[in-house]
């Protein structure tokens, strides 16, 4: 398994070969290789900041001499004008990770924003928000970055990290009794240690999770706000609960009063606006 620094290497060096392939010709044709410059990141609308970690090793992997000067981290609410860091080198390397940098920052920002948006949304009830699988393939480790950059929890990373029984796996395996029996027997084969959560579609799968038990976390799907209420009594004290399925901006704060402990919130990640900047010679 790769670790995250690999993946993040792979990542940047795959977006390099599909950006500049066999050369930049139009930087290369126009622009001395001894000429040297300097660009600043300006920022074009409000939002949260996310990404200069990333955006260093851009630069830094294509052109170990490039120079970043940050003047505003990652978390930062930013308004338009701001300059969040301003980059020295040869200008050839200037514009060849502009776009990359780009790119990962604008996406990356635009997560946190969106994050911070439903954060702030569920002051003072004591749930968390998380994200979920639905990401970019290939930069998903950024964009849960991201996410907690916002203020958001991160649920499981990949399949690797938590066991989650959906309805499907239930469906499969042929009921909840089942799914948990054999995923324990599983874990204890296999001397894995890791969190178990349960996806209930109704109050009768629900009293089966109850009956049988091992469990950390019920995952409530597509559960109207009073059901959830419900839902909630019935559990609250045994086992995490988690809200999930078609719950908006405009509706999460009725789920958590509920007192869920987690909403997941696919958007945060797979429908997001990234934040508009741009990377301007100075």
């Amino acid at each position: 398994m790769y670790s995250v620094e690999e993946l993040n290497d792979r990542l940047i060096d795959l977006a390099f070969a599909e950006d500049i392939g066999d050369g930049d010709h139009t930087t290369l044709c126009c622009i001395p290789e001894t000429a040297m410059g300097k660009s600043k990141l300006l920022i074009k609308e409000a939002g949260v900041l996310a990404g200069i970690r990333i955006a260093k090793e851009v630069f830094h992997r294509f052109d170990p001499e490039m120079q970043v000067e940050v003047l505003l981290d990652d978390g930062a609410h930013v308004e338009p004008g701001d300059v969040a860091m301003v980059v020295t080198g040869r200008v050839r390397s200037l514009l060849q990770t502009e776009r990359l940098m780009l790119n990962i920052m604008q996406r990356m920002s635009g997560i946190a924003t969106m994050t911070a948006r439903y954060v702030k949304r569920l002051e003072g009830t004591g749930t968390r928000v998380l994200d979920t699988r639905k990401t970019t393939p290939g930069m998903r480790m950024l964009e849960k970055e991201a996410v907690k950059i916002g203020g958001g929890v991160n649920h499981r990373i990949g399949l690797f990290d938590m066991i989650l029984l959906k309805d499907n796996h239930i469906d499969f395996a042929g009921g909840i009794d089942t799914a948990l029996d054999r995923c324990h027997a599983y874990l204890r084969e296999k001397g894995l240690d890791l969190k178990i959560e349960i996806e209930v579609r109704s109050f009768d799968e629900i009293n089966q999770v109850l009956a049988h038990g091992g469990v950390d976390r019920v995952m409530f799907d597509n559960f109207s706000v009073e059901d959830t209420r419900r839902a909630v009594a019935l559990i609250a004290g045994r086992f995490e609960t988690e809200s999930s399925g078609g719950i908006t901006y405009d509706t999460i704060r009725d789920y958590a009063e509920c007192g869920v402990d987690f909403i997941s919130v696919g958007a945060l990640t797979h429908s997001v606006k990234g934040l508009d900047m741009s990377f301007k010679a100075c």
